[in-house]
């Protein structure tokens, strides 16, 4: 008798579901039990691995923001920004999980860790440079209509470029929150020394808290009327 709901899709999982999310590799990429040294490899691994897909995912919007805004629609592009922006929240309330990560036992599992560092993530270097090839496009788009970034503030919220520049600043502000969250758990969970004490891991992390992708529109906010420079950094 055939199944109501039988898989039609490629593959050899048992249903479709398993088939298009591909969830027998997905679940299979975490250190098995006879593998780990400390149980709470999973954790450690599910919050990272989920970050990995987020960044992912920002990364490729903010890839296609880049393209709408080169093709002039500015309002596609800022939804796009938009939902990038909820994608580095979400990797930012994830930290949360390592409340439940105490020093001790971050320091027993962390042989399996290697020479591992956040800073080596493929997905942080991939928003990295989509992040700077944003800001080239915008300022590019502003250079063509004669734009200074300086007129960008105070917003005109039915202006597409005000309402881009505004979407572009929410990200530079959640990327920032993401990474002062992200130094406050060095501190807390890997026990590292603050920022500023010699030979402290944590001062890296520390010094890119202040760190802007596009730090013309924030000079805006002081200098409300006048003329600006372009608004990004390469």
């Amino acid at each position: 008798m055939k199944r109501e709901h039988a898989p039609v899709l490629p593959g050899t999982a048992a249903t479709d579901y398993a088939r298009y999310m591909r969830t027998d590799e997905l679940l299979s990429l975490q250190r098995s039990s006879a593998e780990m040294i400390h149980r709470d490899e999973l954790l450690f691994q599910v919050v990272h691995q989920s970050a990995e897909l987020w960044l992912k995912l920002a990364a490729a919007d903010l890839t296609e923001a880049t393209a709408r805004v080169d093709a002039g629609d500015l309002a596609t592009a800022e939804t796009l920004l938009v939902r990038a922006t909820l994608a580095v929240r979400l990797v930012t309330d994830d930290l949360e999980m390592f409340r439940h990560l105490s020093p001790v036992d971050f320091q027993a599992m962390q042989p399996a860790l290697g020479n591992g560092s956040g800073a080596e993530s493929p997905g942080w270097h991939r928003v990295q440079a989509a992040s700077r090839q944003l800001g080239r496009a915008f300022a590019d788009h502003l250079a063509a209509q004669g734009i200074p970034a300086a007129a960008l503030c105070p917003t005109d919220p039915a202006d597409p470029v005000h309402r881009l520049a505004e979407a572009m600043v929410d990200w530079d502000e959640q990327v920032s929150l993401w990474r002062f969250r992200h130094y406050q758990v060095a501190l807390r969970v890997g026990g590292h020394a603050p920022a500023g004490t010699p030979g402290s891991k944590a001062t890296l992390l520390g010094k890119l808290i202040g760190h802007r992708f596009f730090p013309d529109l924030w000079q805006a906010r002081l200098r409300p009327t006048g003329d600006g420079p372009g608004t990004a950094q390469p």
